[in-house]
């Protein structure tokens, strides 16, 4: 073709780099990022299983104060515990067909073995070894698909706060199977990945906030958790 056939022809592939992203789309995770950093006023949006969703606008009580309260709970451990990352809605490039946006996730240094990394523009890429989500209910995505998308990858804990329902399940990763963890004799929830990573689900389902930082507080001054920290401090840095 000539270079004047082609004058006032549109660029077919840059027009679709610009079209705005919509729920439904299914697209390659390169033409997703593409179009969501076209977005700048895009504020979440998620590739799963090459279907695109974007999340509504969020609410106070169902969504925003429960994702507060768990990145508060988080937050605390991650202060106590050096060498582990705590992130709050960060991207994750998981496989060419999976880029989630989860509402929390801890993630272990790579110099320490963890199996993520920080790329050289700053994403998240591989599996964060906890991740945690505010779902509606049963029915959400977040306890069908994404589970099924971070039990593949490799994702060794995954947390959904069922909030409408009241409740809450944690999974381990169990020779390639997401096996619910179950509450010791006290009730309370303990990571295995994560050592002192304590959580009272009753007391985080019934309000009681204060109750879930004292529990962690022991957690964060059990054995098992100053050994943990031990054993980080040993691990020969990259």
């Amino acid at each position: 073709m000539s270079r004047q056939s082609s004058v006032g022809k549109p660029n077919n592939r840059t027009e679709q780099q610009l079209l705005p992203l919509e729920n439904g789309d299914r697209l390659t995770r390169p033409e997703f990022e593409r179009r969501y950093h076209a977005m700048p006023n895009c504020k979440k949006a998620e590739l799963i299983e090459g279907v695109v969703y974007m999340p509504s606008p969020v609410r106070f009580s169902p969504h925003a104060e429960p994702h507060g309260l768990l990145i508060t709970w988080l937050g605390v451990y991650r202060s106590m515990t050096p060498g582990v990352r705590l992130g709050d809605n960060a991207t994750i490039r998981l496989d060419l067909d999976n880029e989630p946006q989860p509402d929390a996730l801890l993630r272990l240094e790579e110099s320490l073995g963890g199996e993520s990394r920080l790329t050289d523009d700053d994403y998240v890429e591989g599996p964060p070894e906890f991740i945690a989500e505010i779902a509606a209910s049963t029915a959400t995505y977040d306890l069908h698909d994404k589970k099924q998308v971070y039990r593949r990858n490799g994702v060794q804990e995954y947390l959904v706060w069922r909030v409408s329902q009241t409740q809450l399940d944690w999974f381990r990763l169990t020779e390639g199977e997401y096996i619910p963890i179950e509450p010791d004799e006290n009730g309370v929830l303990r990571s295995l990945f994560f050592p002192g990573l304590w959580l009272d689900s009753s007391k985080l389902l019934s309000g009681n906030f204060s109750g879930v930082l004292a529990v962690l507080q022991e957690g964060l001054s059990s054995p098992e958790h100053a050994d943990f920290v031990k054993q980080l401090s040993k691990t020969p840095q990259n």
